[in-house]
């Protein structure tokens, strides 16, 4: 599991041309989920980005997580996060878990941030057009290791 953090002062998506979320203060997450990756991954990702502290305190210091700033979330499934570039130009995207499967971690890892701030998100598999206004700017690329799934 790959996920991109970028702290925003606001962030859409468009699908077809329409408006389906828009947020204010908060986090854009582009998700990317890999084959392999299960509850035990999405549940450890989904509690490390709801306690990321890259939110300036009263002290301007990065010491508030997106719940203490009263941020919002607004995540995106990006199956291209599980691009690999071993040889060529062209990016292997077979390490990316299948779409149905897939579906299931994202809406999961949504459920898990919606139950502690409030999440909006793309469409699954769509085409959509992501604009955002990245704050700092602040952008942290988390990614799921033995190592990390160790500290629960």
């Amino acid at each position: 599991m790959r996920v991109v953090v970028q702290r925003v002062s606001q962030a859409g998506v468009d699908v077809d041309g329409k408006t389906i979320a828009r947020i204010g203060p908060g986090l854009l997450l582009l998700v990317g989920i890999e084959k392999g990756d299960g509850e035990k991954e999405i549940a450890f990702m989904a509690d490390k980005i709801l306690n990321l502290r890259i939110f300036a305190d009263a002290n301007d210091k990065m010491n508030l997580n997106v719940q203490e700033r009263h941020g919002e979330i607004l995540s995106i499934s990006q199956f291209t996060l599980a691009a690999h570039m071993k040889k060529g130009r062209r990016p292997d995207f077979s390490n990316a878990e299948e779409p149905q499967r897939a579906a299931a971690m994202v809406s999961l890892f949504n459920n898990l941030m919606a139950a502690i701030v409030p999440v909006s998100t793309g469409v699954f598999g769509a085409m959509m057009d992501v604009h955002s206004v990245n704050n700092g700017p602040v952008t942290i690329i988390l990614e799921k290791t033995s190592y990390d799934l160790k500290l629960l």
